[in-house]
């Protein structure tokens, strides 16, 4: 069994990864933190019969587990992973504070020094598509953002054989408001949100940006540029991605339908749709899996991209159970829902 904790398991992610954690067969949780609900039971956050005892961080038994999860706000979560990298505790930590090597790229996104800028060469970016050699090994894995997610499964084919014919790809993506966390804000009020499309960041300027063009320029072996429109939509989970990207103009949707189910045949937790077929948030809400379909855009050369996922699910927590299933050597999707 591996033995694991949680920190911060009262967020929705958290939350999220107890759940998988609990029906996981080779996992054991070991204690479960937050700051605000230290003492009670995580069934006095959440309607739901859990009896889970939650501790504070810095009461946490880093001695008593293998692993943990750092379900935190970006800038929180770099004090407990060097905390636990001391241990010698391996880590998958959700923030976005170990997904950027350059720690000078990091502050200009996230307006704040990183702190902890040692461990950043030893951080994996927690994508197993593209990276499951090295999570192998790692000891700490980045767990990538849910935009960033969606939009890199969706584009990797056409950066990885040289098919992108423009350095720029525009993206218009759509999140439920869990993706906007637990913490109160007036964009996530119900009158706010209920029966509204909002859209937010949109151009160049949303914290996920830099992901998404750090995976897909590494890909291209070329500098890549995103032009990224998010929106939140009143719906409790899920998000989409639809990417418009320029190929040259022999491909078409059915040609790059098949290089796709090629590229991505060996992966258990991306499908792509045949033709006919449209990737929608229903086809991934709920499950830990990303969607793909392809399809024309009318002129040659020209097609989009359509990429579904769960934001808690693949977007977050499932994709980092299932990085802790790659870190430690066990079939990649155990306990997750394909």
């Amino acid at each position: 069994m591996i033995r694991v904790g949680v920190f911060g398991a009262t967020g929705y992610a958290g939350y999220e990864l107890v759940q998988i954690l609990r029906r996981h067969p080779s996992a054991e949780l070991v204690f479960a933190t937050s700051e605000q609900s230290a003492g009670g039971c995580l069934g006095d956050t959440y309607p739901c019969p859990d009896d889970i005892p939650l501790v504070r961080a810095e009461d946490a038994p880093l001695d008593k587990v293998d692993c943990v999860f750092c379900s935190l706000p970006h800038g929180a979560s770099m004090a407990t992973v060097c905390r636990a990298r001391r241990a010698g505790v391996r880590v998958v930590d959700l923030s976005a504070d170990f997904r950027l090597p350059d720690p000078a790229v990091y502050q200009r996104w996230y307006k704040v020094a990183h702190e902890a800028p040692q461990l950043l060469a030893e951080a994996v970016y927690g994508l197993p598509e593209l990276h499951r050699r090295e999570i192998r090994h790692a000891q700490l894995v980045a767990n990538p953002g849910c935009y960033p997610t969606s939009v890199i499964l969706g584009c990797y084919p056409l950066a990885a054989r040289g098919l992108l014919a423009s350095e720029r790809i525009i993206v218009d993506a759509k999140s439920g408001v869990s993706g906007a966390g637990r913490s109160l804000s007036l964009t996530t009020h119900f009158c706010e949100a209920n029966e509204n499309l909002s859209p937010y960041n949109i151009g160049h300027v949303h914290r996920h940006i830099p992901e998404m063009e750090q995976e897909l320029s590494a890909a291209a072996g070329r500098p890549l540029r995103v032009t990224f429109a998010p929106h939140l939509v009143p719906v409790n989970r899920g998000m989409i991605s639809t990417l418009y990207v320029t190929v040259p103009p022999e491909h078409d949707a059915a040609s790059l339908r098949r290089l796709y189910h090629d590229v991505y045949a060996a992966e258990p937790l991306v499908h792509v749709l045949p033709e006919g077929k449209v990737a929608t948030m229903r086809w991934a809400e709920g499950t830990d899996r990303c969607v793909i379909s392809l399809h024309d855009a009318g002129a040659p050369g020209e097609v989009i991209v359509v990429s579904a996922i769960d934001n808690l699910g693949k977007g977050a927590a499932g994709q980092a159970v299932q990085n802790m299933n790659v870190m430690f050597g066990l079939k990649e999707t155990v306990g997750l829902r394909v």
